[in-house]
């Protein structure tokens, strides 16, 4: 019996550590402030969100940011749209995205290149769609 006490007390001991531990860890995020300028400019778009933000996720934001200054004008334009857009989701949307990923990484790579190639199909149709419905714009010799 006296066992069984001595366990339970060493797991609610061990309990209690990860609760202190764990929050002396979320609250030591980096200050936006101390960020190079080109890891600001790659992370603009978290800028608001930055504070909040657990130290992990910055991390791994900054380790990103790394990368950026070596990307294209295109690749540049295209990284911060996406952070653009992931950064207005609420964190349920980005928790369903990130299923959805973990989902999609399990297809087989032919079935993954298989909905690749109808996205991509799909999204010219609506490019070409959107392109074809804007009314030409009037001639300057028009009346």
């Amino acid at each position: 019996m006296q066992y069984s006490a001595q366990v339970r007390n060493l797991l609610v001991a061990a309990f209690l550590l990860l609760c202190i531990t764990g929050t002396t860890a979320s609250a030591a995020t980096i200050s936006w402030h101390s960020l190079s300028p080109a890891q600001q400019e790659a992370l603009a778009p978290l800028e608001q969100q930055w504070s909040i933000l657990p130290e992990v996720q910055q991390h791994r934001l900054l380790k990103t940011a790394k990368r950026y200054s070596h990307l294209t004008p295109e690749q540049k334009h295209r990284f911060l749209n996406r952070l653009t857009a992931w950064s207005k989701l609420t964190p349920e949307q980005r928790m369903a995205a990130r299923e959805k990923y973990r989902a999609f990484n399990k297809v087989p790579a032919e079935k993954r290149e298989q909905v690749k190639q109808m996205v991509k199909q799909d999204q010219a149709n609506k490019a070409q769609q959107s392109v074809s419905s804007v009314p030409a714009a009037p001639s300057a010799n028009s009346p």
